[in-house]
């Protein structure tokens, strides 16, 4: 399984319509086939550099969606929730919301990883959950997993 976006290289800068400095809108996805016996996808955004990536603190979360259906390829460009694959859950990002919460570092260049799981299970409905409690309920239950990574930096 491979995550790409065409809206940025893998290790190259996310551009600017993606984040607080922009339209705020999420990128376009793209993955190719997980492995057999995958039940459903999860996506999970984080910045492991926050606040500052020369003394980070935590794990900034962007973006949570669980519950994809197995045989979802792509997310469009600025996804609301209505064009989401039928079936996909939303998670509580660390702004305190669902959907994308896009790169608004307060200093430095910060790594966005995006990481795709595929998952043996349905994980049905876990309310709005953060990382941590997805992450619990994804344990024991990953295939696979694929990851690209961009970067930030406020203007």
């Amino acid at each position: 399984m491979k995550l790409t976006s065409p809206a940025f290289a893998p290790g190259a800068a996310i551009p600017s319509q993606f984040t607080c400095d922009g339209a705020n809108v999420s990128p376009a996805l793209a993955w190719t086939e997980p492995p057999p016996g995958t039940k459903s996808l999860a996506l999970i955004v984080t910045d492991p550099d926050a606040p500052d990536p020369k003394a980070p603190k935590t794990v900034w979360t962007h973006w949570i969606l669980y519950d994809l259906p197995a045989d979802a390829r792509s997310l469009r460009e600025a996804v609301s929730r209505s064009g989401l694959p039928q079936g996909t859950r939303e998670g509580t990002n660390d702004f305190g919301k669902t959907g994308w919460g896009g790169p608004c570092p307060p200093i430095g260049r910060h790594r966005y990883p995006f990481t795709l799981y595929a998952l043996d299970a349905m994980l049905g409905d876990l309310g709005k959950p953060g990382r941590a409690a997805l992450e619990r309920a994804m344990a024991g239950h990953v295939l696979a997993k694929a990851e690209i990574v961009g970067t930030y930096q406020k203007h």
